[in-house]
């Protein structure tokens, strides 16, 4: 076995893996790939990294099926050797596919990072909608702050280029008001995703809506360090090709 074999099967992997792991909640079917030379690696710089794993759990959110591929990573590997925990030196970019089916993505739904997108996410839609004219939404709704506001039962659907989302937005005066939207995505400069004709509608399965024409092309900002090249729904699944920046924690 050559010096570089032991350094990535006795010391590298594994700190990767336990850090990798760190990282998730749940994760099945983790594998690991690690690309480095000796000299890089005792510098603390790895060529590249392949991960790929199946139902992995990130901070509530549940990812079917993930294949990422990070270079030009640097840690501090030095530390390692004398036992301490692997960690990120500098920003590295992240180039991959996810996977999410539909009941995954309704379980992510639950958890306080999603739940409070989606809240605002439908606050955004119901303020714009009232700036357009339509009287019939709640105004005390529309002039809440999100954080007291709470999500019930949310639900989506996936469909052939389409998600359908149902959910109740529950005020602090316990006021319920339901909230069904379907609507098509599509992507812009990487990380601006539109609404694509999106409609009201009066249940999950209906199949017309009221179109909401002025918020047609809608915007939301995925943020500067994502830059996705396709986002296709299908029925059951949505997936995702693309790269993000990840950087070191504080």
């Amino acid at each position: 076995m050559s010096n570089q074999s032991r350094l990535i099967s006795t010391v590298l992997s594994p700190a990767v893996r336990l850090w990798l792991r760190s990282q998730l909640e749940h994760v099945d079917d983790l594998h690991l790939t690690i690309e480095a030379g000796d000299r890089q690696i005792l510098s603390g710089c790895i060529n590249g990294v392949s991960v790929s794993a199946r139902n992995a759990v990130y901070r509530g959110l549940h990812l079917s099926e993930v294949s990422l591929v990070g270079e030009q990573i640097c840690t501090n590997f030095a530390q390692v050797l004398r036992g301490k925990p692997l960690r990120l030196t500098k920003a590295f970019p992240i180039t991959g596919d996810v996977l999410v089916y539909e009941a995954d993505l309704n379980q992510s739904l639950q958890a306080p990072l999603l739940a409070q997108g989606v809240i605002e996410f439908l606050l955004t839609l119901l303020r714009s909608d009232s700036e357009a004219g339509d009287t019939a939404k709640d105004d005390d709704l529309t002039q809440r702050n999100s954080q007291d506001i709470q999500l019930k039962d949310p639900q989506v659907v996936l469909g052939d280029g389409q998600v359908t989302l149902a959910a109740t937005l529950v005020t602090v005066s316990n006021q319920p008001t339901t909230v069904i939207i379907r609507t098509g995505l599509r992507l812009s400069s990487g990380n601006q995703l539109h609404l694509d004709r999106p409609h009201w509608l009066p249940h999950a399965k209906a199949r017309q809506g009221m179109p909401l024409r002025d918020l047609d092309g809608f915007a939301f900002d995925l943020g500067s360090d994502v830059s996705l090249q396709t986002l296709s729904v299908e029925p059951g699944q949505i997936r995702c090709q693309g790269q993000i920046m990840v950087t070191p924690e504080d």
